[in-house]
C-alpha cells in the first residue's frame, strides 16, 4: 500500500499541474445545474486521473463527479472514488481554496487518501493505519478540547445561506472552499472542525474521512453514523467532521438543527 499511495500521490500531482494550466487563465465554464459550475480544467483533469489511476490498479472500478457512472463498480472489491476538482466556483473566482479529492475504497471503506490543493502545493494523504502526511511530513487532529472558540472551516456557499449562524456566537469560523479541502485542514490540525449539514457526494469526501480518522479525529454522517462508499446511490446525508476531542461537543450543538434546507 505504501508504493500505491506514493504513485497515487505523483497522479494526483500531476493532475494539479494540468489544473493550474488553466487557473486565471482561459477556459469554458459551464452550469451543470445552478450553482454548480463546470471547467474545462475538470474534465481534463479527470481524465488524466481516470487513465493513470485505472493503469496503476486495472480490477478497480471508478466513481468521479465528471464520469457517466457505470454500476458495473458495484461489483468491484476496490473503487476509485474521485473528485478531479473539488471547489470548481473557488477555481472560477480565482480564490486558491480548491483541491483534487482521490480516495481507493475497499468493500466501502476507504483505505487510501490523497488530497492536493494545486494553488497552495498542499499535498495531504495517507493509508489505513499510516497516519496523516502533510508535504512529507507526519500530522495529526488538533489537541483543542473546548468547542467555544474552536476554528471551525465552514462552506461558503452555507455561510452565504445563513447556515452557520446558528453556530456563530460559539465557535470562531474560518471561510474556506473545497469540503475536500476543509477536512483535510481537519486531518492535519490546520482547524479544529468542519461540517456540512446539506447532502455531498462521496467523491466530495472520500478521501478527506479516511484522513480525518487517520490523523486521529472523528468524522460521521449527520446521523452520527460511519460513512460507506460505492453505494447504488453515491450521497451521503451531511458530514461532521472534529479533532476527536470535540465530538461529542460538535454533535450536540449540531442536533437541535438537523439537516439544513438545500434550496
Amino acid at each position: 500500500m505504501k508504493e500505491l499511495l506514493s504513485q497515487t500521490e505523483e497522479i494526483t500531482k500531476a493532475a494539479g499541474a494540468v489544473i493550474m494550466g488553466f487557473y486565471r487563465a482561459s477556459f469554458e465554464v459551464r452550469d451543470k445545474k445552478p450553482d454548480n459550475p463546470v471547467t474545462d480544467a475538470d474534465f481534463a483533469a479527470d481524465q488524466l486521473l481516470k487513465e493513470r489511476l485505472l493503469e496503476l490498479l486495472p480490477e478497480a472500478g471508478w466513481l468521479s463527479e465528471e464520469t457517466v457512472d457505470n454500476p458495473m463498480r458495484l461489483l468491484k472489491e476496490y473503487v476509485w472514488v474521485v473528485d478531479p476538482l473539488d471547489g470548481t466556483k473557488e477555481f472560477v473566482m480565482g480564490i486558491p481554496e480548491f483541491s483534487i479529492s482521490v480516495g481507493l475504497v475497499q468493500d466501502g471503506r476507504p483505505q487510501l487518501a490523497v488530497i492536493f490543493n494545486p494553488a497552495t502545493d498542499e499535498l495531504y494523504s495517507t493509508s489505513r493505519g499510516g497516519g496523516v502526511s502533510y508535504n512529507g511530513e507526519a500530522a495529526e487532529t488538533s489537541d483543542r478540547t473546548s468547542l467555544a472558540g474552536a476554528q471551525v472551516v465552514a462552506s461558503r456557499s452555507e455561510w452565504n445561506r445563513g447556515e452557520f449562524e446558528p453556530f456563530n456566537d460559539l465557535i470562531e469560523p474560518e471561510i474556506v472552499g473545497s469540503i475536500a479541502y476543509k477536512l483535510a485542514r481537519v486531518a492535519a490540525g490546520q482547524a479544529d472542525a468542519t461540517w456540512s449539514r446539506g447532502p455531498k457526494s462521496e467523491w466530495d469526501i472520500c478521501a478527506g474521512t479516511l484522513l480525518v480518522v487517520e490523523g486521529g479525529g472523528s468524522c460521521v454522517d449527520l446521523d452520527g453514523k460511519e460513512i460507506f462508499f460505492n453505494r447504488p446511490r453515491p450521497k451521503v446525508n451531511g458530514i461532521i467532521a472534529d479533532n476527536g476531542a470535540l465530538h461529542e461537543s460538535v454533535l450536540a450543538a449540531l442536533k437541535p438543527h438537523g439537516a439544513a434546507r438545500v434550496i
